[in-house]
């Protein structure tokens, strides 16, 4: 039997970075073991930069922070095969995202992970980023490495006084 090729969905995901050159991550409800960097689906029409504004809204509670880079190209990861048809109605089998680098220009008091009714986080901290990949669930361990190989250098030129 043939089956049936599944699309993946499209997404951006967000690397934000603060004054140390650390990375926001957050602890899904879902999980008491795996920390993410903040991600979301793209709405139809809208544009990849602004569903990585958004995203940063309604997942970390902040506009306090300005867009430095974006990746070059689709990032693709496959959900684990029990994952599928829980997640979006088993229509897609991964994701692709096109990553964006975003430097925080606020303070910590600027982040509220309950900014929606429906937050996607219950704790949140700033990682190193050479911790980050170990602290990620095991499917997007590769996604990790790809964005921290792509920006890694941006981040470490860009680390500012406070």
């Amino acid at each position: 039997m043939i089956s049936e090729e599944k699309e993946y969905r499209p997404c951006v995901g967000i690397m934000l970075f603060n004054k140390q050159g650390n990375i926001f991550i957050g602890k899904r409800f879902d999980s008491d073991s795996y920390w993410q960097m903040p991600q979301g689906g793209v709405d139809e029409g809208e544009e990849l930069e602004q569903a990585a504004l958004r995203e940063l809204l309604e997942e970390v509670g902040t506009d306090e922070a300005e867009v430095v880079a974006q990746n070059k190209e689709w990032i693709y990861y496959n959900l684990p095969e029990e994952v599928i048809p829980i997640c979006w109605n088993g229509r897609y089998s991964g994701q692709k995202q096109r990553w964006f680098l975003m430097k925080f220009c606020g303070k910590d008091k600027d982040i509220n992970i309950n900014y929606t009714d429906h937050p996607e986080f219950k704790e949140w901290r700033w990682q190193n980023v050479d911790d980050l990949v170990a602290s990620a669930i095991p499917f997007k361990k590769e996604v990790y490495k790809k964005v921290i190989e792509e920006f890694s250098s941006i981040i470490k030129g860009s680390i500012y006084d406070s």
